[in-house]
């Protein structure tokens, strides 16, 4: 069974930072694309970030030039990284980690439980 765990949601002052982890579990597989996305309430999911196996990134304009997503591939595992900056009361959402993966030579989506990212102003 293939999990994904985030972590590292909290409450910030405006301005302030926070780095989420999404780590993966349920080896063996491939960690294809992966990406950050976030709800904030009674609104739409949306995409925040995204990164390629390669490591080619793509961010959502509202966030581009203040969070960096990263990744780091160890054997059978990967962990992907958002590093939140200068980060404002409209960001509060509660962020998703979603990944495509590949087991046993079949194609899953799948997504973590979500960790609440809270800014006041």
């Amino acid at each position: 069974q293939v999990r994904l765990v985030e972590s590292g949601g909290g409450l910030v002052q405006a301005g302030g930072s926070l780095r989420l982890s999404c780590a993966t579990s349920g080896n063996p597989f491939t960690i294809n694309t992966v990406r950050w996305y976030r709800q904030a309430p009674e609104k739409q999911r949306e995409s925040v970030a995204d990164i390629t196996s390669r490591g080619t990134a793509d961010y959502a304009e509202s966030v581009r030039g203040r969070f960096t997503i990263s990744r780091d591939n160890a054997v059978n595992t990967v962990t992907v990284y958002l590093q939140m900056n200068s980060l404002k009361p409209e960001d509060t959402a509660v962020y998703y980690c979603n990944a495509d993966v590949v087991r046993d030579g079949i194609w899953g989506n799948y997504w973590g439980q979500g960790t609440q990212v809270t800014v006041s102003s």
